[in-house]
């Protein structure tokens, strides 16, 4: 089965009677988890409408280089940047011509020589045009630059010829689109994960909290979307900016982080415990802020909800991944926090060196042992704790 997740791939359509076959090829991407967008050549739209490619990729079809309302969204730049991967399909003998000499006349052209992502041709003309001296001059001059070829495979043509020149079936050139991707170890996982601290309110002005920062769970995220998961983060709050991909669900106290996090967790295949939930709350919040009337003020504290436990104690549970912040006895408090919450993988650290820092020094608990983690940025952890985790889901 083909594995796309959170790939971005923009579809070239230029104009042979192979254009139809793009429809299907669309939405072999889209199943396998692609974000598809389309860019047509106005001589393709002689062989297969806008409003098809439209409704099977889901996005707006670019068709101008100089279009006001694409300017205004995702221009000619932003669509050249936002690639992982460019295919022409069909890829006629004019388009090949126009590429191996930079021409950059239309939207597509421009966007390849704009465009750092890889571009890949699945050529498709006559047996006699694909034979001539000039498209296999200009096929070398691609290759040699590192355009990858997918095809073409030979058969019988629309013109009645036999011979070498067809394109590749849609799903050949999707496959081999895939393999240009490494894939991800977690990809079409719904990983979910809670970062940031909690607040829970004395009053309307005032409240406890944490010196958690959050970068933890987002190095997280933004890691698990590069490995090709689906992920929901749900955060208290932090100054943080959401991680390209990442669903983020903004929470305030821990009762609310709970009831988002059951609302998700449904079909959720890992669930990661980051947050710094506050252990208690206010048994009562005042309405008004409290004056400064004594030297003293008591404040009666109820405990609050714990969030992975109740996570671990669903009867279709994920795989549940905690942390321990600890102050001392770093390994012994994760230990017994994971026979106690029944995690099946824990990751424990000094919460003192790990609030507000760049990076991280942790110790990975499990019930078959344990594995300390040197100390690094947090991405590169969240990376070698990611590959953990995946080795455990399977």
């Amino acid at each position: 089965m083909l594995s796309l997740y959170n790939k971005r791939i923009l579809l070239g359509i230029t104009g042979g009677i192979a254009a139809y076959k793009c429809a299907e090829l669309t939405r072999l991407f889209s199943k396998a988890g692609a974000d598809v967008r389309i860019v047509m050549t106005k001589a393709s739209t002689e062989f297969v409408t806008p409003l098809t490619m439209q409704a099977l990729s889901g996005n707006r079809v670019h068709l101008d280089l100089l279009d006001v309302d694409a300017e205004a969204g995702m221009g000619h730049i932003e669509l050249a940047r936002w690639a992982d991967l460019i295919l022409i399909a069909p890829a006629t003998a004019d388009a090949m011509a126009r590429l191996a000499n930079g021409h950059a006349n239309d939207l597509l052209t421009t966007l390849v020589l704009a465009a750092s992502a890889p571009v890949a041709l699945a050529p498709a003309m006559n047996q006699g045009m694909w034979a001539d001296q000039s498209t296999q001059a200009n096929l070398a001059t691609l290759q040699q630059r590192g355009f990858h070829i997918f095809g073409p495979a030979a058969g019988e043509q629309a013109c009645g010829d036999v011979g070498l020149g067809r394109m590749l079936e849609p799903l050949e050139i999707a496959e081999a689109g895939a393999a240009l991707f490494e894939t991800g170890q977690l990809a079409g996982k719904h990983v979910v994960i809670t970062g940031g601290p909690t607040r829970e309110a004395l009053d309307p002005v005032r409240f406890l909290t944490n010196h958690s920062s959050g970068k933890m769970a987002y190095a997280l995220a933004q890691e698990a979307y590069s490995a090709g998961a689906k992920v929901t983060l749900i955060s208290g709050p932090v100054n943080l900016l959401t991680p390209d991909g990442v669903t983020r669900i903004d929470v305030t106290t821990a009762s609310e982080m709970l009831a988002a996090c059951l609302q998700v967790v449904d079909d959720a295949d890992i669930f990661i415990g980051v947050a710094a939930v506050a252990d208690y709350r206010p048994a009562t919040v005042e309405t008004t802020k409290i004056k400064k009337i004594s030297d003293q003020l008591e404040i009666v504290l109820i405990k609050n909800p714990d969030i992975i436990s109740e996570v671990s104690k669903l009867p279709k549970r994920p795989l549940i991944v905690g942390f321990a912040a600890e102050t001392e006895n770093v390994v012994e408090n994760g230990t017994a926090k994971l026979e106690r919450k029944n995690l099946d993988l824990l990751f424990a650290n000094n919460a003192v060196e790990t609030f507000n820092s760049d990076n991280i020094t942790v110790t990975a608990i499990s019930k078959q042992g344990n594995q300390e983690l040197p100390t690094s940025t947090k991405n590169v952890a969240a990376r070698r704790m990611l590959s953990l985790i995946s080795d455990r889901l399977n």
